[in-house]
């Protein structure tokens, strides 16, 4: 079977910034896997195997994947890293308020989160049934579909977890706050910070035009540097060119 069914269009983003509200991220995990890296890969298009007709012709721009060793290696790992992180946070899984998985597969949240984690299904987000495999972008839309719905509250215990090419992994405990009201922002601050965007744009405009009249000027000759043995063999070389 074609991996083209498995997969969706999406993109997410998540600020993370410095706040002196407790809670944020308390603990993270990160791996990676080589001897994986042939079970899912795209084997050319990149610098190691640039793109041809051979190439193209065999298919070998498109995502190539081993679901059984996949699946193996994302259950298990899934699974390793969440236990990871919630014990460096000092939880347990009762103590998780929601997880927000990789949308790979509806089997493998189901074996790693729901079966080997006993965590029960209300407080797991399952979001692939509408979009497919969104890769990197599917947490990040779960999240928000998330908070839009009012399952996410300041204080919950929230987990990251998800797999990828490599073969990688990561999961990432979150104590979840309040956004930080800022100052409003200082007009004088705003005012300098527009002038210097002008000015740089202004003299940008007028290096590109002393640039074009250098080049489309002819140059006086009074300026111009005599000919040396070097540039007048190159001359000719030039002339033998066009003659021929």
């Amino acid at each position: 079977r074609g991996t083209c069914v498995l997969f969706g269009d999406g993109a997410g983003a998540v600020l993370v910034a410095a706040s002196d509200v407790p809670g944020g991220i308390t603990a993270v995990e990160l791996g990676s896997d080589g001897s994986g890296a042939n079970a899912l890969l795209v084997p050319a298009g990149g610098s190691a195997m640039p793109a041809s007709l051979e190439t193209i012709g065999s298919g070998s721009h498109y995502i190539k994947m081993d679901g059984k060793a996949v699946f193996r290696f994302a259950t298990r790992v899934m699974a390793q890293a969440t236990r990871k992180v919630l014990e460096r946070s000092g939880m347990t899984t009762d103590d998780v308020d929601l997880i927000v998985p990789h949308q790979a597969n509806i089997r493998i949240i189901q074996s790693s989160v729901l079966n080997q984690l006993k965590i029960p299904e209300d407080k797991v987000l399952i979001n692939l049934q509408r979009y497919g495999n969104t890769s990197t972008a599917s947490i990040p839309i779960a999240l928000c579909e998330a908070i839009e719905a009012g399952k996410v509250k300041p204080g919950n215990n929230l987990v990251f977890v998800g797999f990828g090419a490599g073969l990688s992994w990561a999961a990432c405990a979150v104590k979840w706050s309040v956004p930080v009201e800022r100052p409003a922002s200082n007009w004088w601050k705003n005012y300098r910070r527009q002038a210097t965007y002008q000015a740089a744009a202004a003299r940008s405009m007028w290096k590109r035009a002393v640039r074009w009249v250098y080049e489309v000027w002819p140059a006086d000759p009074e300026h111009v540097p005599p000919p040396t043995p070097e540039t007048n063999s190159q001359q000719g070389e030039k002339e033998h060119v066009h003659s021929n």
